[in-house]
Order: C-alpha cells, then structure tokens, then sequence
C-alpha cells in the first residue's frame, strides 16, 4: 500500500536535489547563449609594442545624380556674395528614423538642407555660372572649375563645395540604427558604426555586411572587425549611400526563436510538475 505523506521531512533532500537541477539546467542554457568574439581587433597583440598596418588609400567620393551640393562663393563685395549664394533650388527635407536604446520607442528627426540638385544626366545650374556636368568628378574639381569661372567676374573668388547629403545607412544590431548625414568626406566603417553607437552585445563582429549601390549593380562585401586587416580593404572607406548591416548573434537568434522558447517553457513546465509531485507524494 502506498502511504500519501504530506510534509515528511525525507522530501527534503529530494527536493533539493531538484532544485539544484534546475539550476544547473538554467546555467546551461545561459552559457549556451552567451554572446563570443565581442573584442575588436583580436589578432593584435596585447602588449606595449607597436603594431604597424599597411592602410587601404582614400579616394575622394565622386558626385552621382540626386547628390546635393552646397555651393558658396566668396567676394569682396558683401551684395554680390549674398547674391550668388542664394540657392534658389527646392530645400531638401532629410529624415532619420532610430530606434532608441534599451528597446526605447523609434524616434525620428528632420531637417531641412538648401543646396543644388544634380539632375540624373550628371549636371548642376548654378547661378552667374550656369549649367555645369558634375557627374563622376570630385568636390575639388567641381570647386576649381567653379573658381575658374567666377574669376572671369568676380577678383580672387572663395569657392568651396561639399555634400549636403552623405548619406550613410546603419541597420541591425547596433545602439541606434538610422540613416546619418555625415559632414566630410572621409568616412571610414568604424565612423559610421560610431555615429550608431557602436554594436550591441548581439551583434555579430564577424560577418559585417555592406551594401553599396555602383551603379546599374549592388555590391556586397563582408567585413570582420575582429580582425585587423579589415583597414586594408579598399572598401573601409565608405561612399554616399552606403548601407551596413550589422547582422544577430547566436546568442540574439536563440532569444527570438520562437520554437525554443515554447520548448523550455514546456520543459520548465514540466520539472516544476516533477518537483511539485516530489513534495507531495513519498514512494
């Protein structure tokens, strides 16, 4: 005959045991999901020595259709500068939107940016100056024709032109996913993963996508900033409309999968019933 007794000391030991094995199960799936290779630039040595990389060449980006221009000209006379600055082409409307940190709500910013349209056959109308083909060359070509011509009216003209819109696209696991402005021209991967707020724990160091639009094809190339020769690469330095994706761990699949977690809440389930039976039933 088998006897039911309720709060017998000898379900102690037992119970414990249980316990402890659920614990232990709780460590193991904790350890099994831990994030690895979270530190950057593993391959240089950790010492005082001075460690020597052969860096990739930066070449100045070149002006592609829909780029937007800031361009100012600087004369002697007040009037006349205020006159050849005014940019009478649309104001642009940027936007960014980011998810905040912690899981906060997506938050989104605007602003507006005043500059020159390239057109899609590669040419800008500016004023005094006309119309100009500025596809495929750089600012400072752009600023040096600009220059010559204005010379031919004006005595020593102050030219500058720059990007009012590289663009650069951060997405996936990083603090603050978002399209960025950049304000130069140099701008490597580690900028606009800065800009970002760097990874998260769950971002994956090693497989870092970039997705760049030449063109009439898209360009993949993958980057591991775990290790150091990714500044040799020609594509360290990035260009406008660059996109970087920052692809989930091991450890970040495994906390969104779906089915794993419906099968540890049936396991746990189930040992909560074991050890709920222990309690109440001695054999």
């Amino acid at each position: 005959m088998r006897i039911i007794n309720y709060g017998s000391r000898t379900t102690k030991p037992r119970l414990y045991l249980l316990l402890l094995l659920a614990g232990s199960m709780s460590l193991y799936f904790a350890s099994c999901s831990a994030p690895k290779n979270i530190t950057y630039f593993r391959d240089i040595p950790d010492s005082a020595k001075k460690t020597v990389i052969d860096q990739t060449t930066f070449y100045t980006p070149q002006i592609q259709p829909d780029d937007i221009l800031q361009v100012t000209i600087q004369t002697l006379d007040p009037s006349s500068t205020a006159l050849l600055n005014q940019q009478n082409t649309a104001t642009w409307q940027v936007t960014a939107n980011s998810t905040g940190q912690g899981g906060s709500a997506p938050t989104s910013s605007s602003s507006s940016v005043s500059g020159y349209l390239v057109d899609k056959d590669g040419y800008v109308v500016l004023p005094l100056i006309g119309k100009m083909f500025v596809k495929g060359k750089s600012t400072d070509v752009v600023r040096d024709e600009v220059r010559t011509k204005a010379a031919e009216f004006y005595k020593d003209p102050v030219v500058n032109v720059r990007f009012v819109n590289f663009k650069i696209t951060v997405l996936g696991e990083v603090a603050k996913p978002a399209s960025y402005i950049m304000p130069n021209e140099k701008v490597s991967l580690l900028d606009a993963l800065g800009m970002a707020g760097d990874l998260t724990i769950y971002g994956k160091r090693e497989n870092i996508l970039l997705i760049r639009d030449s063109g009439a094809k898209k360009e993949f190339i993958r980057f591991n900033i775990n290790d150091s020769r990714m500044f040799s690469s020609p594509y360290f330095y990035l260009r406008q409309g660059d996109v970087v994706y920052v692809e989930p761990n091991k450890a970040k699949v495994a906390s969104t999968d779906v089915a794993r977690t419906r099968n540890f809440t049936i396991a746990v389930s189930l040992l909560s019933l074991i050890v709920v039976l222990a309690t109440r039933i001695k054999l």
